[in-house]
C-alpha cells in the first residue's frame, strides 16, 4: 500500500496543495513553521479520522476557513482508491470513496493504515495512562476497524451517564428513584459496549506484546527481548460482563458522590516495565533513564508496524521530526529496521537529520511551497 497523489485544500496551513508521492522513501525538509509536518499529518488523519497533534478537528482547519478537505489517491494490491474526507468544525465529517459518499465518516477509518514515530511518542511511556489508551485504540482499529463504532458508542454512554451520575448527587425523593431507575438502564450500556471492548483491548496487548521485546531488543544496546513488557492493567477484576457489573454495583455509591463514572476502560492502563527478571523488573514510567524512555517508545511503534505487518498489510510509516529527538547510534539503528518498508514519509528540519540508509525523494517545505529537490 502506499499513497500516489495527496491533495489538500484549507487542512492546516495549506489553501490548496497537490503532491505527487511515490514507494520508497520520500523526505519533507523545511524549517519549523513551514508545514512540512501538516503534510504526513493529513496522510495520518485518513487512517484514523484524527490527528497525532491535536485532540479536535478545529486546528486543522485553516484560519478562516469553514471546512478542509483532504484526498489522496491510494494504491493498494495494483488498484488505485481516491479516498477524500470532508472536516466540517461542530458538524458531522463527511467522506467519499472514489467520490461515492460514506453513511458514516468512520467508515473510512483503517482502509489506510499508518503508523507514526512522532516527539510526542515519549509520552506514551512518561505521559498519563490516556496516553497509553489511545495508543492502543487507534492500533485497535487500524487492526478492525468497527471497533471505531465501539469506541465512539463508548463515549457517548460514559458521557450520559456521568451527567446522570452529577444530578443523582443533587436529586431526593421520587426524582432520585428515578434517576436510578435510569442509572441502571446506562449501566446495562456501559457493561456491553465497556465489556466489548475491555476484551478487544486485552486481546490487542497479548498480541502486540512479543512484538515489542523483539523490538526493544533491536534499538537498545545490549537488550534483550525479555526485557520490555507491556501488561494490560484493567479497573475490573475480570473481563466479563459480570464482573464489570458487579463493580459498578460496588462504586455506585462512591461514584454519585464524585459524580464521575469511576469503573471501565476509560480508567484503564498500560503497564510497560524494563528489567531482566520479575525480581528486577521495574516501571518505565518514574524508573527508566531518557534513553531507555525512548527505546521503549520505539519499541512501541516498531511493534505496532510489525503486528500490522503480521497481518497481512504493510503500512505507511511516517516519521515525523524523530531523528532530530534520538541520537546518532539511534538513528542508524531506527533507520536500517524501516528502510524496507513500501512507503516511508519523513520530516526533518535539515536534510542532514535523514540517515542514509532513508536515501529517497526529497521537498523542500517553504512558506507553504512543496518543490520537489
Amino acid at each position: 500500500m502506499h499513497v500516489a497523489h495527496l491533495t489538500l485544500h484549507d487542512f492546516r496551513s495549506y489553501a490548496d496543495i497537490d503532491v505527487a508521492l511515490e514507494p520508497g522513501v520520500t523526505a519533507f525538509v523545511g524549517s519549523n513553521g513551514q508545514g512540512k509536518t501538516n503534510l504526513v499529518e493529513a496522510v495520518d488523519y485518513l487512517s484514523r479520522l484524527s490527528s497525532h497533534r491535536v485532540a479536535t478537528d478545529a486546528p486543522l482547519i485553516r484560519a478562516g476557513a469553514d471546512q478542509a478537505i483532504v484526498r489522496a489517491a491510494v494504491v493498494r494490491d495494483g488498484r488505485t482508491a481516491i479516498l477524500e474526507v470532508e472536516l466540517n468544525p461542530g458538524r458531522a465529517n463527511r467522506a467519499r470513496i472514489n467520490r461515492s459518499p460514506l453513511s458514516r465518516a468512520r467508515d473510512l477509518a483503517g482502509i489506510v493504515r499508518t503508523v507514526v514515530f512522532s516527539p510526542e511518542d515519549l509520552a506514551l511511556v512518561k505521559g498519563d495512562p490516556g496516553q497509553r489508551r489511545r495508543f492502543l485504540d487507534d492500533l485497535l482499529v487500524l487492526r478492525t476497524p468497527r471497533y471505531a463504532g465501539v469506541l465512539s458508542d463508548y463515549d457517548r454512554v460514559l458521557k450520559q451517564r456521568n451527567t446522570l451520575l452529577k444530578t443523582l448527587y443533587a436529586a431526593r425523593g421520587s426524582a432520585r428513584d428515578a434517576a436510578l431507575a435510569t442509572l441502571a438502564v446506562w449501566d446495562d450500556h456501559l457493561v456491553a459496549t465497556g465489556s466489548e471492548l475491555l476484551a478487544a483491548r486485552q486481546a490487542l496487548t497479548t498480541d502486540l506484546a512479543p512484538y515489542v521485546g523483539k523490538a526493544y531488543e533491536a534499538v537498545a544496546r545490549g537488550a534483550s527481548r525479555d526485557d520490555a513488557r507491556v501488561e494490560y492493567q484493567a479497573s475490573v477484576p475480570e473481563a466479563t460482563p459480570e464482573a464489570f457489573r458487579a463493580e459498578l454495583e460496588r462504586r455506585q455509591s462512591d461514584e454519585i458522590g464524585r459524580g464521575l463514572t469511576l469503573v471501565g476502560p476509560h480508567r484503564d492502563d498500560v503497564l510497560l516495565t524494563l528489567g531482566p527478571g520479575d525480581e528486577q523488573r521495574l516501571p518505565v514510567r518514574g524508573y527508566a533513564s531518557h534513553g531507555e524512555s525512548w527505546s521503549f517508545a520505539l519499541a512501541l511503534r516498531l511493534a505496532s508496524y510489525d503486528l500490522l505487518r503480521a497481518d497481512g498489510d504493510d503500512p505507511i510509516l511516517v516519521l515525523d521530526d524523530v531523528f532530530a529527538e534520538l541520537d546518532a547510534e539511534r538513528r542508524v539503528q531506527l533507520a536500517g529496521l524501516v528502510a524496507g518498508a513500501e512507503q516511508v514519509l519523513v520530516t526533518a528540519a535539515v536534510a542532514a537529520d535523514v540517515p542514509e540508509q532513508l536515501a529517497g525523494t526529497t521537498f523542500h517545505v517553504a512558506a507553504g511551497e512543496v518543490t520537489r529537490a
